[in-house]
């Protein structure tokens, strides 16, 4: 079958003619039907995120038909539209049998400890498989699997209630998922702090109050909006010392600030007038759980998450549209995901 795989760290993915994975018993090989192209994957490419193998086929936003099933498979059938879940978990430890497999002791991540879905098929464990309904896309379903379930996650982490306001700093693909799902869950009042002009005037359309974040001090905007309050919920989304300070100062009594991005900056917080004196949290966020699936393909079926077809891109299963796609992302000023559709 056609790949593209990651054969040197720091260079271009290279085209590869490799053999179909074989399945095992509680195994489903999935004919792909479209595999995202996530700013993890050129993390990946450049060495900022460990590879323990090469080659290796990226893609772990994945979905499909399934081709093939284990024997010991029952809830999958050849033909099924699925997507599928990322994190490949042993089950059995103390993590996976409390529902908490992001931390399981044997874990694996399909698409950087085992080959993902740049490539024709892609082998899964059959419980890692999950229905697509007919009414959500391949590509949609594809580009979910990772920053819209980790939206989720982060979501339900913060325990946000109907009625409460949410502040988001950072509007990529995690912030565009975020503020849809937080809508669909009842939230209230939703603030998008951002120095994008594109992004703050995509996240104006869809409802936020934008904070543009070069022209004024972002929680000063916050507070003024808030008439001094603040905001139920935070979500860090970008990664830096700065804006998690921030999302943390921006809270209400009671207030939750969920820290997602990814830094290696540390964070000063004063205990008593910033957290202890109006009993805030900050919540870190690791991934997602496989339980959360379920209703985000649900928000997707009945269109309370949506990717227009503006926000899509298409490339081919080809090395050097994928690495373009790839160099793209590091310049990237909107919402266009880009998705690998094998050609026929």
């Amino acid at each position: 079958m056609r790949a593209v795989q990651l054969t040197k760290i720091g260079e271009p993915l290279e085209d590869a003619d490799v053999p179909i994975p074989e399945i095992g018993p509680a195994d489903v090989l999935i004919r792909v039907a479209a595999a995202g192209i996530c700013h993890s994957d050129a993390h990946y490419r450049a060495g900022i995120s460990k590879i323990d193998h090469l080659p290796l086929t990226l893609g772990h936003e994945i979905a499909g038909r399934v081709e093939q099933i284990g024997r010991n498979v029952a809830n999958d059938s050849a033909g099924d539209r699925v997507c599928a879940d990322y994190l490949v978990r042993c089950g059995t430890c103390e993590f996976c049998v409390r529902g908490l497999e992001q931390f399981c002791r044997s874990g694996q991540m399909i698409g950087k400890h085992r080959d993902g879905g740049y490539a024709e098929f892609v082998r899964v464990p059959g419980a890692n498989a999950f229905l697509l309904p007919d009414e959500i896309p391949f590509e949609v379903g594809a580009i979910m699997m990772c920053s819209s379930v980790t939206a989720l996650h982060t979501l339900n982490k913060t325990r946000l209630k109907p009625g409460e306001s949410v502040a988001i700093f950072g509007f990529g693909g995690l912030g565009f998922s975020a503020l849809q799902l937080a809508r669909a869950l009842g939230c209230g009042q939703i603030y998008v702090v951002e120095i994008n002009p594109a992004k703050l005037a995509t996240a104006a359309s869809m409802g936020a109050i934008a904070s543009d974040a070069k022209g004024a001090d972002p929680i000063e905007q916050i507070k003024e909006a808030t008439t001094g309050r603040g905001v139920d919920v935070a979500l860090e989304l970008i990664g830096s010392a700065k804006t998690m300070r921030q999302a943390v100062l921006c809270l209400g009594t009671l207030g939750r600030a969920a820290l997602v991005g990814l830094t290696a900056e540390s964070m000063s917080v004063f205990p008593y007038t910033e957290l202890i004196n109006k009993e805030a949290e900050i919540i870190g966020i690791s991934d997602h759980l496989a339980t959360e699936l379920p209703a985000l393909i649900e928000f997707a079926r009945s269109g309370k998450l949506r990717f227009p077809p503006e926000t899509l891109g298409v490339v081919d299963l080809d090395a050097p549209q994928i690495n373009a796609a790839l160099d793209a992302l590091q310049d990237s000023i909107d919402h266009v995901r880009t998705v690998i559709v094998p050609r026929l």
